[in-house]
């Protein structure tokens, strides 16, 4: 039967269950830091990063270009003002506007393809 009352956990979280900060990377000159993970592997949290690589799907190289702004990015609708970059954004580029592929916070890098316009 119940009865509404506050149920306590037995136990807290362990290690294994805690969470992290986001690392958020924003458009700055480039900034990374390294998170010891599970196992003794590791992370690059990219904290800023102002350089990303541009795949050209037509000519099939690849470059790496600056990044002047975000602009549209369906994760967050305030990483558009912020200039946050993560999966899936797209980046206003010297080649063009481009899709981010890659997850940027834990990998220390932007890749993108360009978008075709």
């Amino acid at each position: 039967m119940f009865t509404g009352g506050r149920r306590i956990s037995s136990r807290g979280k362990r290690n294994y269950e805690l969470g992290r900060e986001a690392g958020d990377p924003h458009i700055a000159p480039t900034r990374k830091k390294q998170i010891q993970t599970r196992g003794g592997n590791h992370k690059v949290r990219l904290l800023r990063c102002d350089v990303a690589c541009v795949a050209d799907p037509k000519t099939g190289t690849s470059k790496n270009v600056k990044i002047d702004s975000v602009v549209d990015n369906s994760a967050n609708l305030h990483y558009i003002r912020r200039n946050i970059v993560t999966m899936g954004a797209i980046i206003k580029t010297e080649l063009g506007d481009a899709l981010v592929t890659n997850k940027p916070g834990q990998e220390g890098t932007i890749n993108a393809v360009l978008l075709s316009s």
